[in-house]
């Protein structure tokens, strides 16, 4: 792997953890329920991008699928969350 795109994979990991340091940090404070939701969306796009950003450095397809597994969950989640907070209720 070249140097460069090394270096552009570490600072991309780097940033990433801060943005998902920064969004667990807005969950504990959110004034509201929707900005911990907001903030929580946050989370788990900035773990899934994470999982893909360590998958291309270590070369592994297997991270890939986890990172799958994460979207798909974050987005039942936001799902649910949304819903509960319309409407007071998931299932109807």
């Amino acid at each position: 792997m070249t140097t460069l795109l090394w270096l552009a994979l570490i600072w991309a990991q780097i940033a990433l953890a801060l943005a998902a340091c920064l969004a667990v940090v807005r969950m504990v404070i959110g004034p509201n329920a929707q900005d911990r939701v907001l903030a929580l969306d946050a989370i788990y796009v900035t773990t899934m991008l994470l999982f893909i950003v360590t998958a291309l450095q270590l070369g592994t397809p297997f991270l890939f699928e986890a990172a799958l597994v994460i979207a798909v969950g974050g987005f039942v989640s936001t799902v649910a969350l949304a819903k509960f907070l319309l409407r007071g209720e998931v299932i109807e």
